[in-house]
């Protein structure tokens, strides 16, 4: 495993890792998305929206404990598109995924803290997510305040279409949710 941040974790004080998700087996990342989230997760909105497109490297992480893989974290390049046909580009952070034994130990948490303070040092000020908007706006600043009229490919719930801007970054208050083909971000 390459180099990382590492946290103390619960009265235990276990330390984790969080490193880049490129550390971790992929076979391992796709068995603990199933344990977090079920088999059938590549039906969920959040898919649809980053279909055909790799997850951003630089800000897709990994949690170990004791060198076994107890977290994710993925991001990914989409865009809002208009009719015109310009776009401003978004990042889709999830799915956050823990083990299950392992959940409310604050491990996603730690997960989406070092995902942000990675996305806010490399200057992507525009982030979505479908989450629990009083758990994201309370810890990390996400609203549904922007995303209201957005076009998205599959159902949701509009108040768990999160988005935090930061630096003065705003979005169109209307367009379609897409993944961002063929453009390269700084983390990517």
């Amino acid at each position: 495993m390459g180099g990382g941040a590492r946290f103390p974790v619960g009265e235990q004080f276990a330390l984790i890792s969080i490193t880049p998700i490129t550390d971790a087996d992929p076979a391992a990342v796709e068995i603990l998305l199933d344990l977090a989230f079920g088999a059938d997760r590549h039906k969920r909105t959040a898919y649809r929206m980053r279909d055909g497109v790799a997850a951003i490297a630089g800000l897709s992480l990994a949690a170990f404990e004791d060198g076994e893989l107890v977290g994710t974290l993925q991001s990914w390049p989409i865009e809002l598109a208009q009719e015109d046909g310009s776009t401003e580009p978004l990042v889709l952070i999830g799915p956050v995924a823990v083990r299950p034994d392992r959940q409310r130990d604050g491990l996603g948490k730690m997960l989406m803290a070092e995902a942000l303070r990675l996305a806010d040092a490399g200057g992507e000020h525009a982030l979505l997510l479908i989450g629990d908007p009083e758990y994201y706006e309370r810890f990390f600043g996400f609203t549904a305040e922007a995303t209201g009229e957005w076009n998205i490919p599959g159902p949701v719930e509009r108040r768990r279409l999160l988005a935090r801007l930061t630096a003065g970054r705003t979005l169109s208050r209307t367009g379609a949710v897409r993944a961002r083909r063929g453009t390269a971000t700084f983390l990517r």
